[in-house]
């Protein structure tokens, strides 16, 4: 097998570049690194191509391009992804998006393999300014360096005064121990050093070091998926915001906008849905849908065996979704969020898992119907990656006794081709 993988990571300030390169049996790793604020777009490509040249290699030998896509600075971020873009569409490969708050705890369980145990819980805390954090949480492999992460809280923006009290409410569900903690790690904590005693002194949680997420480890990461065929098509490489904008716009306030802007929820809780989830799913059904699924419909769903979920906050339901897992493809039954939450990330967040179980089922399409006059759920789709592929004629009830088609849309995330 041959790989050469170029990994970009331009989060922070560091702008930071690794070529993996695997050929003849043999590895080996070129990163360059830039620590000067604000020469992102200045130096990536000057620095991809030395790190070409010292492998002997040129762009078009090229199977993928990874980058870290945040949360971060703004600007960086933009530069990464238009990077990773522009190369992969020239070049005709795939793209890894690897969260940025992911490559932390990655890198930290690395640094910290000896005290470390499988399956541990990872709290990754990076400096966002204005008093506030990135925050998510990841939970290590239980089967070895090499298995899966899995995503316990995505990535959020959380004041800083509010994360004590976010981890006295959901670090109970982690089951952790003084034998077996938590681990804190991020670049926050030499911001705010008290991080590291959230637990108050109870033994749950142990500093793993204030790391940045560094090429290096995108690249391990990208490599993972890469083989597992987790790649996905160039036009993926986007950026992860999790601070859309921090101010309405002079023009905005003109036509009347106040108070702050809405924000990504805080505190989300990703759940199997369960038979006392139903009243509150079937109730948010309701809200959203004028033909909406029954009761009784959630309840058969369950009894069949489809996979199907929750995101709460606080205990509440806000969102779900039940998924049918095919021989070819996964369909995304039905999905639905609050109304009072939609348009903060719970969607996007319930759609991103039905592709994660897709892929671990070893598909690579998720398929769905939408009401072509729901304008706002097919732009969301679109958002996401999906495109329409064709129409159901009369799929839908409408008022007056008629009927509407369905728009049925497909997202499909690209396998690599193994090159010998």
């Amino acid at each position: 097998m041959t790989l050469h993988l170029l990994a970009l990571e331009t989060s922070s300030n560091i702008c930071d570049v690794a070529l993996l390169a695997y050929r003849d049996g043999q590895q080996r790793l070129y990163t360059a690194s830039n620590d000067e604020t604000g020469r992102h777009a200045e130096c990536l490509l000057p620095m991809v191509n030395t790190l070409l040249a010292q492998a002997g290699i040129g762009r078009h030998q090229l199977d993928v391009v990874a980058f870290g896509q945040g949360p971060g600075g703004f600007t960086g971020l933009r530069v990464a992804s238009g990077v990773t873009q522009g190369m992969a569409f020239g070049l005709g490969i795939p793209v890894v998006p690897v969260p940025s708050l992911l490559a932390v705890a990655v890198r930290a369980a690395r640094e910290h393999a000896a005290t470390a145990h499988p399956g541990a819980y990872y709290l990754v805390v990076q400096d966002a300014r204005m008093g506030e954090l990135y925050l998510a949480v990841y939970r290590a492999p239980q089967d070895g360096a090499d298995g899966a992460w899995s995503t316990v809280q995505a990535p959020i923006l959380i004041d800083a005064e509010e994360v004590a009290g976010w981890f006295a409410r959901h670090a109970p569900e982690w089951g952790l121990t003084p034998d077996a903690p938590a681990f804190i790690a991020g670049d926050a904590l030499t911001v705010l050093p008290k991080l590291a005693s959230l637990d108050g002194g109870q033994g749950l949680l142990k500093a793993a070091g204030a790391w940045r997420a560094d090429a290096s480890t995108i690249a391990h990461i990208a490599q993972l998926a890469w083989q597992r065929g987790n790649a996905q098509p160039p036009e993926s490489a986007v950026p992860l915001y999790v601070r859309d904008k921090v101010a309405y716009t002079l023009a905005e306030q003109q036509r009347g906008a106040g108070g702050n802007p809405r924000a990504p929820v805080h505190g989300l809780i990703l759940k199997t849905m369960a038979p006392e989830h139903i009243d509150a799913v079937a109730a948010i059904e309701a809200r959203v849908q004028q033909f909406p699924w029954t009761r009784q419909n959630f309840a058969d769903g369950l009894k069949a065996g489809y996979p199907a979920w929750v995101v709460c906050q606080n205990d509440r339901v806000i969102g779900f979704c039940m998924l049918l897992i095919g021989p070819d493809v996964a369909h995304v039954l039905v999905i639905a969020v609050d109304p009072d939450y939609q348009g903060r990330g719970v969607g996007k967040m319930l759609i991103d898992h039905c592709q994660q179980q897709a892929t671990q089922h070893g598909l690579n399409t998720l398929v769905l119907e939408v009401r072509p006059s729901n304008q706002g759920a097919v732009g969301f789709y679109q958002h996401l990656g999906f495109k329409e592929f064709g129409k159901r004629r009369d799929y839908y009830p409408a008022p007056n006794g008629k009927r509407e088609d369905a728009s049925v849309m497909e997202k499909t995330w690209s396998r690599p081709q193994e090159k010998s």
